[in-house]
């Protein structure tokens, strides 16, 4: 089959790569001129561990092409993927569905032949009733379908969950939409991937609420941290023990400084004003956006607290070692460490900073703090060293060395990398998240 790709950014590059490696035909497309130009040089807009090596064989076996014109790139395309961003909208919180909807119009007036157009961006219920008018009012002689088929992807490991996901969601309205979806993910019957099919508003639906489930198990096991140190319990037990129930399932159940990335935030936002917009509120999703705003400033807090408080803080520096939101990624979109950063500077705290990939996203996100080439150069002459995110190579320092370029023995490990014995036994202040 012939696949458009409207969009390379995270979603619309990964999904597109790993269509080509199915054996499909694909088309990437994009606006951005300079992003197709990289892309035709072999050069990544994003970090992801295994992308680059994926993109360049199926760019060599011909699978995979870019363009920056729409019309030449959904050409003869049996489907024609929406894949552009689609982010918390200024003033609001609703989703900016600007992009979206230029795509739909785009895509109308240049439809050849026909095709199913498919919503793989996150959108709100109703968007493919839209997305769906707008073609038809382009008056396209051709016949097309909208579907919906919500991506769930986790960054760092995006590659794995596309060609093996625990399910695909495809909501269409008619057999034309189904029956197209169904060979575009043949190649995954052979791993029988379980395919749902439901209405076209159920697929939107789900996305928003899967994505606020897992945001409410991140927020409720924060809370649950916060319990275990006031009562001298270990919050990573709680989790076991709690995680082994087959009803709650151990993933996300990590404690730690919030929640972040370019999905979680502005994907509770938008379902509460679908909510707000159905009079159904969603007062738990609401809970935890509250909750989850307020814990990484709390964060930064404990930081200046083991720097011996508001006053004895000032002046001092802290080194962070990881800046994005999660390991294996360069994305700095709502990360923690952003508003750590923040609460130690607006305490008079000198910050230094490290990240192995985040780098060169952060800094204008953080002009004020000092980035570092290493670990190693952001913890000399630091009161406190800062494990914001659990990067592989924050997991073995050199406690030694550390001690030695470090003007303390202090580290605060918000992502309770370390375990306390062993940092005790090193000669470390040692505070972490949930635990004694």
């Amino acid at each position: 089959m012939k696949i458009a790709m409207v969009g390379s950014g995270y979603v619309g590059l990964v999904s597109g790569a790993c269509f080509a490696d199915f054996g499909h035909d694909v088309v990437c497309i994009d606006k951005d001129q300079s992003k197709i130009d990289r892309l035709h040089q072999g050069i990544m807009p994003i970090y992801e561990p295994g992308l680059d090596a994926l993109v360049e064989s199926n760019v060599k076996a011909g699978r995979l092409s870019f363009t920056t014109s729409l019309a030449e790139g959904i050409k003869g395309a049996d489907a024609i993927f929406i894949a552009v961003g689609t982010p918390s909208r200024r003033g609001d919180g609703h989703a900016d569905l600007t992009f979206v909807y230029e795509v739909a119009r785009e895509v109308g007036e240049s439809l050849a032949n026909d095709a199913v157009v498919v919503t793989k961006s996150t959108v709100p219920v109703g968007t493919g009733d839209e997305v769906e008018r707008i073609i038809r009012e382009t008056g396209t002689a051709h016949r097309f379908s909208v579907v919906s088929n919500p991506e769930f992807l986790r960054e760092g490991a995006a590659i794995g969950d596309f060609k093996r996901p625990d399910r695909i969601v495809i909501g269409a309205e008619d057999e034309f939409g189904r029956e197209v979806m169904r060979e575009v993910y043949r190649p995954l019957f052979l791993n029988e991937s379980p395919i749902l099919f439901t209405s076209r508003r159920t697929s939107e639906l789900i996305k928003y609420a899967a994505n606020a489930f897992l945001a409410t198990k991140i927020t409720f096991i924060n809370e649950m941290a916060d319990l275990c140190e006031k009562v001298g319990a270990n919050v990573q037990d709680v989790s076991r023990g709690i995680g082994m129930d087959n009803r709650i399932g151990s993933k996300f159940l990590h404690a730690g400084p919030g929640y972040g990335g370019s999905c979680f935030p502005k994907d509770t936002l938008a379902l509460l004003k679908t909510a707000e917009d159905y009079d159904s509120p969603t007062r738990i999703v609401e809970a935890v956006v509250k909750v989850n705003d307020s814990r990484k400033r709390a964060m930064g807090r404990k930081v200046v607290d083991a720097l011996g408080g508001a006053e004895a803080a000032r002046g001092k520096k802290a080194a962070l070692l990881g800046l994005t939101f999660k390991p294996n990624t360069d994305d700095m979109r709502d990360s923690p460490a952003i508003a750590v950063a923040q609460t130690l500077m607006d305490a008079g705290v000198a910050v230094a900073a490290y990240d192995p990939e985040g780098m060169e996203q952060a800094r204008p996100l953080l002009p004020q703090v000092t980035m570092c080439d290493s670990a190693y150069e952001a913890i000399e002459g630091a009161d406190v060293v800062v494990i914001v995110t659990e990067w592989d190579a924050f997991r073995a320092l050199d406690l030694k060395r550390v001690k030695d370029l470090a003007n303390a023995p202090v580290m605060v490990d918000l992502r309770n990398v370390y375990k306390p014995e062993d940092m005790r036994a090193a000669g470390f202040t040692y505070v972490s998240v949930g635990r004694a």
